[in-house]
């Protein structure tokens, strides 16, 4: 018989299921802010963390042949033949050609679709700086530059002048805009577990799985499933027992909640519409998937604002570069066309802004296998609202004497992780006069009060 001793002598099994299914207090997301006015209609962010620090001069290269020529020298081993590239149509704002690894087939259509563009030499910045300030030790750079744990936490909370920030530049949008507590599920999604950019002081993300509904259940009492007794029930009696001991107390009430959220989403994912994209069979596509499932359920889970969160991990590419790029960019390139087919039948494109970030580029020069931690590196933005078939920022001149290179090949970004994020908040309806609590060193870059949008990607 399942009765109250029972259950309790089982708490130790159902703490790991609660926080398995992102259920602690990091996780609930359980705020009661008021909307803002501009959070009008459906709109949805979805960071993509390319994790490691993607070689991104091998994604998107020049194509003028005075420029390649100048990359196949200072790369040497890492060159890719320029027969292999896909040119790209558009030039950049200074005229120059550029083109795409080979393997990047379905990205070439989507930008040449106008339905995704490029950013270039972005990267995690305090204040503009050139290489003399860097020599002359007056430059204020990024605490912990070119350190996987530093740059990962700084891209994701978007302040590079300390090394420790509670609170992401996502999570302090939610903080925010939160237009969608009363079912008390966060409106930060993570497909990738807990992280820092959607962690605000009152919204925190909830994690789901890419696999089957979205979200674990409770699975202590296995011998029960198969007697017909519906455990959570049998649970949900027991947590409304009142209870005098305060600790116990709030443990029942987290993971009463945390059942409720588990029905929330799951019942909202098995009534979300159909799509016939078929997606390919890895990680990077299901969870892309499982994201598209979640946006088609969007109505029932009463979201006006959603953000999405997936890691896509192993970019660290100290050696062989080239042979594992020719593996995982065609993976990347064909989960974001599937993802796009699939908000395209759900007649969902249109609201939903795709983005990647990443540790940090690498440099330029080869290590004689790979290419180590460099600064500023280039990404993708895609969606129907991007002013796609275009680059923004500027893709640094190639060369030996670089103003840019602080040496090795690592290039001074030219653009911010604060431009960049501008535009992407202000899209999604950050109002100006609250940009600064969003991204606290944007005026360093860029001035809230500006008419002109900060790159122009989505302006």
């Amino acid at each position: 018989m399942l009765n109250r001793r029972r259950f309790l002598s089982h708490s130790c099994g159902l703490g790991v299921a609660a926080a398995t299914a992102s259920t602690t207090a990091l996780t609930l997301g359980l705020t009661r802010s008021v909307a803002a006015s501009t959070t009008d209609g459906y709109k949805a962010l979805v960071c993509i963390l390319l994790a490691g620090g993607n070689d991104s001069y091998n994604m998107l290269l020049p194509y003028d042949q005075d420029q390649y020529d100048e990359y196949a020298k200072i790369r040497s081993d890492l060159a890719l033949d320029f027969n292999s590239l896909l040119p790209l149509s558009n030039q950049s704002n200074e005229g120059r050609s550029y083109a795409l690894h080979g393997r990047f087939d379905e990205i070439r259509q989507i930008y040449e679709a106008g339905d995704l563009a490029f950013v270039a030499n972005v990267g995690t910045l305090i204040e503009p700086v050139d290489v003399s300030a860097i020599r002359a030790r007056t430059a204020k750079l990024p605490l912990g530059l070119f350190s996987h744990s530093d740059q990962i936490a700084q891209w994701q909370s978007a302040i590079s002048y300390r090394r420790s920030s509670s609170y992401g530049w996502g999570g302090r949008m939610a903080d925010l805009l939160n237009p969608n507590p009363a079912n008390g599920l966060s409106m930060n999604i993570s497909l990738s577990g807990t992280n820092l950019f959607q962690t605000g002081a009152k919204v925190n993300p909830y994690t789901i799985f890419n696999r089957g509904d979205g979200a674990n259940t409770v699975w202590s009492f296995p011998e029960l499933w198969s007697n017909g007794i519906d455990v959570h029930e049998v649970i949900r009696d027991i947590l409304g027992v009142e209870e005098k001991n305060m600790l116990r107390r709030e443990y029942s009430r987290r993971l009463k909640g945390a059942m409720d959220n588990r029905d929330t989403i799951v019942n909202a994912i098995r009534s979300a519409p159909e799509f016939e994209t078929q997606f390919s069979d890895n990680y990077f596509s299901a969870t892309l998937r499982q994201i598209a499932r979640v946006i088609g359920a969007r109505n029932v889970l009463g979201q006006g604002r959603q953000t999405f969160f997936v890691q896509y991990g192993g970019w660290d590419h100290h050696f062989n570069v080239v042979g594992y790029q020719e593996s995982m960019l065609p993976v990347l390139s064909k989960g974001l066309d599937e993802f796009r087919s699939a908000l395209q039948e759900l007649g969902e494109f249109e609201n939903v802004v795709t983005f990647t970030i990443s540790d940090f580029g690498r440099t330029l020069t080869s290590n004689g296998q790979g290419s180590d931690h460099g600064w500023g590196g280039h990404h993708m933005i895609m969606g129907s609202e991007v002013n796609g078939g275009m680059m923004y920022g500027s893709y640094p001149e190639l060369s030996d004497s670089s103003p840019l290179d602080m040496g090795r090949g690592i290039y001074i970004p030219t653009t911010s992780v604060e431009e960049y994020f501008a535009e992407l908040a202000l899209w999604f309806g950050v109002s100006p006069s609250n940009l600064d609590e969003v991204l606290p060193a944007v005026r360093n870059f860029y001035s809230p009060e500006s008419r002109t949008a900060p790159l122009g990607f989505l302006g």
